[in-house]
């Protein structure tokens, strides 16, 4: 089976929202074997929108659709699905019921808009689907072997309505299924690692072996085609060990298609490591103000090991909360690896803690000169006594600057905690 995605709506024309229906989707789709070949964007205009369904369903068998389901009369996917299949629209009771249940229990003293009838309109050919979570249905239009899918634009009601009906729907049309499995990598460049496993990469087949770029960090994605669960968990176990055997020693993070997206997890395998080892931490933060801080926290049950993070951004604050020499910064600055050392010992013996983390540097866009340009960072991990220092020189806007110093102390620090 052949399907094509179909966005609805002028707003994603015009840039006002960001269309991550169309990345669910082809996921979606993608696991169950079926294959997406051509993804289309159009606004709330009937011809244009028939235009659409013409041309999609001349290349594939079918046609899923996101929006153009609410109760106004610019919402037309549904309506322009049944003339293009020549079915005419009758009122669905069942569904008519379930809107106005909802709209009473959300606005008890408001009457129902009668333009809400519209969105219970289905020919008796349809299939509907039932929304959850919303007051648009779904449903799935079929004819002479074409099939249109049309979902709501929200991303909540489409996922839903997805996991409840389409995905269950679609199970018929397919013998096979894609899995995949992520591997993170940090210490190596994506072109070093690509010399490490080329003979993997030139004589793949089932699995397939891809390499994504991500900042700071590279991606493996294996995915297997099999008939289960269970052979494609063999195939994927035989890979990845084959991928661990040569460059094992720079994963830090393995799953599914959730190591993806996002940021990275390298937050995640630090602060379990953390919490596995009982090892308490403690930050002191200048340039980043607090994202380290902030960024080990987001883990749930890092309360047991995290004492306290503080953003001493002055050097008065340096002196007086962390006992930084005045000495040591009169001779060498607050941007030195004398007082990221004195900052991350500060913190650790101020608090009793077993680690204390620190970063102090030019976060930008100015305050920059050539002994000490924009993106000079140093961080220091005081821990059992000792403490390792890192001298940094990122790149990017003042945001960049401070999210890579973050993922850079945490990739040390992993590497110090393996080391335990």
């Amino acid at each position: 089976m052949r399907a094509e995605l179909i966005s609805v709506g002028t707003e994603l024309l015009l840039g006002d929202i960001v269309n991550t229906n169309a990345q669910y989707i082809s996921k979606e789709l993608a696991a169950l074997g079926i294959g997406v070949f051509h993804q289309s964007t159009v606004g709330d205009n009937p011809q244009r929108l028939l235009e659409c369904f013409d041309e999609a369903l001349k290349r594939s068998d079918l046609v899923i659709t996101t929006g153009g389901l609410g109760p106004t009369k610019d919402d037309l996917t549904k309506e322009m699905a049944a003339e293009y299949f020549g079915q005419e629209m009758v009122l669905h009771e069942e569904s008519w019921e379930y809107i106005k249940e909802r709209c009473m229990k959300f606005a008890p003293d408001k009457p129902i808009p009668e333009n809400n009838k519209k969105q219970a309109m289905f020919p008796v050919e349809a299939t509907v689907l039932k929304n959850n979570n919303g007051t648009a249905p779904g449903a799935i239009f079929e004819k002479d072997g074409k099939r249109i899918i049309v979902l709501p634009g929200p991303p909540w009601e489409m996922k839903a309505m997805f996991n409840e009906s389409v995905r269950p729907f679609l199970h018929q049309f397919t013998d096979s299924m894609l899995v995949s499995r992520v591997l993170r990598f940090n210490g190596i460049g994506e072109s070093a690692l690509e010399l490490e496993i080329e003979d993997i990469l030139d004589n793949q087949t089932n699995p397939t072996v891809a390499l994504y770029a991500k900042e700071m960090e590279v991606l493996i994605r294996i995915t297997a085609k099999a008939k289960d669960d269970e052979e494609a968990k063999e195939l994927l176990d035989a890979k990845v060990a084959e991928i661990r055997e040569r460059v094992g020693k720079y994963i830090y993070a393995e799953g599914g298609e959730e190591l993806v997206d996002g940021d990275s997890k390298i937050e995640e395998t630090v602060a379990k490591m953390l919490v596995e080892k009982g090892l308490t931490i403690a930050t002191a933060e200048s340039c980043t103000g607090g994202l380290v801080a902030g960024t080990l926290i987001n883990y749930p049950g890092i309360s047991d090991v995290f004492l306290e993070g503080c953003v001493t951004y002055s050097n008065a604050a340096k002196v007086k909360r962390l006992g930084v020499s005045e000495e040591t910064l009169e001779n060498y600055g607050a941007v030195s690896p004398q007082t990221a050392t004195e900052m991350a010992e500060g913190i650790r013996k101020g608090l009793g803690a077993d680690i204390g983390l620190s970063t102090t540097g030019v976060a930008g866009p100015g305050g920059g000169t050539d002994e000490k340009p924009v993106g000079l960072v140093y961080t220091a991990i005081s821990i059992n006594g000792e403490t390792k220092i890192r001298k940094n020189n990122f790149r990017g806007d003042r945001q960049k600057v401070r999210r890579r110093a973050v993922r850079q102390i945490l990739i040390d620090l992993k590497s110090m905690l393996e080391e335990l």
